[in-house]
């Protein structure tokens, strides 16, 4: 098994580039920030970007946590892979890494100032630590159940980036950009009445819908499920209580990226057309 380790302090763009240097060096798999990815695949691990604190996204990135290194330690026995790039500050932060996982030393290290130029440091510097975004090498898809709560969005590359991709990490051109709860920007949270406002103001934006009271939000670490209680106008009541659902799904995740697992709708009421509206 042969152990590469990009190098470079935070904020220098290292898990940017890490799929580019996957490809261009024929590297099966990657270990960064606590998360072990095999062609795009995260296997094993948690994101130290997950952590509320700079300093437990420090432990995590180096395995600290017993279960959590068991777990990577098995996945990595298991696949057996040829090669692993270890992402790191430092090459004394490699080596820990590689020694808390029963890793071989690192036969190369790679400086991002061998990969970049000063211009895309300073831009991955301003990103990091100006808008608080972090880039984890894998789609959007693969991280989104883990970071429900987690602003997050996909940073595709462009097509002239993917010429070249060895198989198996074209799959992976998808970086996603999070910031974390412990950005540099400040810690921030959303509350259950804003989600309660959300739903209500989907409902009144749903055809069909007299009311939507009450609402109750069940909080999980891959999301929330959603009770709501709904008043409906006579009519199609079932089409209208499955659009309400696709609003609320929609409405939710897109303005507080909370991940929705369901939308239960129980029909309260049914709310009959006004007698006097009628022709005499």
């Amino acid at each position: 098994m042969k152990i590469y380790s990009l190098i470079g302090k935070s904020g220098t763009g290292k898990s940017f580039q890490a799929l580019n240097l996957c490809s261009e060096m024929g590297i099966d798999s990657i270990v960064d920030d606590g998360l072990f990815i095999v062609r795009g695949h995260i296997v094993a691990g948690e994101s130290a970007k997950r952590q509320e604190t700079k300093i437990r996204a420090v432990k995590t990135a180096l395995f600290t946590d017993q279960q959590h290194r068991d777990e990577v330690v098995r996945k990595i026995s298991k696949l057996n892979p040829a090669s692993i790039l270890v992402i790191g500050t430092s090459e004394k932060m490699a080596r820990r890494i590689c020694v808390r996982l029963g890793l071989p030393e690192p036969h190369v290290f790679i400086p991002i100032e061998n990969r970049t130029t000063l211009e895309e440091r300073e831009i991955a510097y301003k990103q990091r630590y100006e808008a608080g975004q972090h880039i984890i090498p894998a789609p959007t898809l693969q991280i989104k159940k883990d970071f429900s709560g987690y602003f997050i969005h996909p940073f595709r590359m462009i097509r002239n980036d993917l010429d070249g991709l060895i198989d198996g990490w074209t799959q992976s051109a998808e970086r996603s950009v999070v910031r974390p709860t412990y950005s540099y920007m400040g810690k921030y949270s959303i509350s259950d009445k804003a989600i309660v406002d959300i739903v209500s103001l989907a409902g009144m934006d749903t055809g069909g819908i007299a009311g939507v009271d009450p609402v109750f939000i069940k909080n999980r670490k891959e999301g929330i499920i959603i009770d709501a209680g709904v008043v409906m106008n006579a009519g199609a009541v079932v089409s209208a209580a499955k659009a309400l659902q696709a609003a609320v799904v929609r409405d939710v995740e897109e303005m507080t990226s909370i991940n929705v697992l369901s939308v239960d709708i129980n029909i309260t009421g049914v709310q009959l057309p006004d007698a006097g509206s009628g022709d005499e």
